[in-house]
């Protein structure tokens, strides 16, 4: 018996509104597009964040682009613009000057784009931070050097004024400073700020302060390892490299090889791939309009912010085989060859 043409029509209908139906169950969800602005790739540490994001990222389904400012606050806001303009879905922000980072935030929301403000907290409203426990990282600085030298002259050299998180680092050292200078058994003999965490300014702003100094020097408070390199090269050139203890952070190569010169007392190291990882995973969450998990809150001004905050590790040249080198950040045949044949034995101990 021939079916009917009501029967045929309605047949038809129901084979295409199927494959209607497969096809909406099949369909690849839209991409996520992350616009990266970073101030500067300058420095050891930022082309690992940018390796571990970037592959994060598209691990989970999202493209990346990335723009670099070289250090400039106005091409920066251009190249953030230009972001906007090619339809991101969200904006990861590591701002030049932290103070200037409203602008940024601002051209970003009015298109509905969510920002993260990466490693660095700007100063306006933001939907998330992403960094390391920056109070931990000043806090561990000093304890390390008062467990070493509770008495004596202290020179606190911090970073770049326009980054926030140099203030950050400041508190924590002078929480754990403060009682000690109160009893009178620490002195600070100086207290400077060093131009975009610069080496250079480093080394030339300590070489003049060494000048001045009437009395002995015991240590350094350097809030990274580029401001140490330059603080210890000064020092060589009075020949107290190794003297005077010197903190640093980052756990840059340098640093890590001055462990074992015995050169520079300690340095922090924050796993920063993982820190790239989280952001990425929290960038693609705000693209999709998911809540992002394991936040917290943290003041900056008068404002508050949803953060992922990561722990600061302390690294001394005791435990640098278990920290550092053990988690591949530095490897060990490029820590050894920047060794002396008497250091090296260090590191196969």
């Amino acid at each position: 018996m021939r079916p009917s043409l009501r029967q045929t029509v309605v047949a038809v209908l129901v084979i295409i509104s199927c494959a209607a139906s497969l096809w909406s169950q099949t369909e690849k969800p839209k991409e996520i597009k992350i616009g990266f602005s970073i101030e500067n790739t300058a420095g050891e540490r930022w082309q690992t964040d940018l390796e571990q994001f970037q592959q994060r990222a598209h691990e989970l389904g999202a493209a990346v682009v990335i723009r670099n400012a070289y250090g400039n606050d106005d091409l920066q806001f251009a190249q953030v613009k230009d972001l906007l303009n090619e339809g991101i879905d969200a904006l990861v922000f590591l701002p030049h000057d932290t103070g200037k980072s409203a602008r940024f935030i601002d051209a970003a929301h009015s298109k509905n784009v969510p920002v993260i403000s990466y490693d660095r907290l700007a100063s306006a409203p933001l939907d998330l931070y992403v960094g390391f426990d920056l109070f931990a990282v000043g806090s561990e600085q000093a304890q390390s050097l008062v467990d070493r030298a509770p008495k004596g002259n202290y020179f606190l050299l911090g970073g770049s004024l326009m980054d926030s998180n140099s203030k950050v680092v400041r508190a924590g050292q002078m929480k754990v400073l403060q009682p000690y200078i109160d009893r009178g058994d620490i002195k600070i003999v100086a207290d400077v700020w060093v131009p975009e965490w610069s080496a250079t300014e480093a080394y030339m702003l300590v070489a003049q302060k060494l000048k001045e100094l009437d009395s002995p020097l015991t240590a350094i408070v350097a809030s990274n390892d580029s401001i140490a390199g330059g603080a210890i090269q000064a020092l060589q050139d009075k020949n107290l490299s190794g003297k005077v203890l010197v903190t640093g952070q980052d756990a840059d190569l340098a640093a890590v090889e001055r462990l074992f010169d015995e050169t520079q007392l300690m340095t922090v190291y924050k796993p920063v791939g993982a820190e790239a990882r989280r952001a990425a995973e929290a960038a693609v969450q705000l693209a999709r309009h998911q809540d992002v998990d394991g936040c917290t809150i943290v003041p900056h001004g008068d404002l508050t912010t949803k953060a992922i905050l990561l722990t600061p590790v302390s690294v001394t040249e005791e435990n640098a085989k278990s920290t550092v080198l053990k988690d591949g950040f530095q490897k060990l045949e490029s820590v050894r060859q920047g060794l002396s044949k008497e250091n090296q034995a260090k590191l196969e101990k």
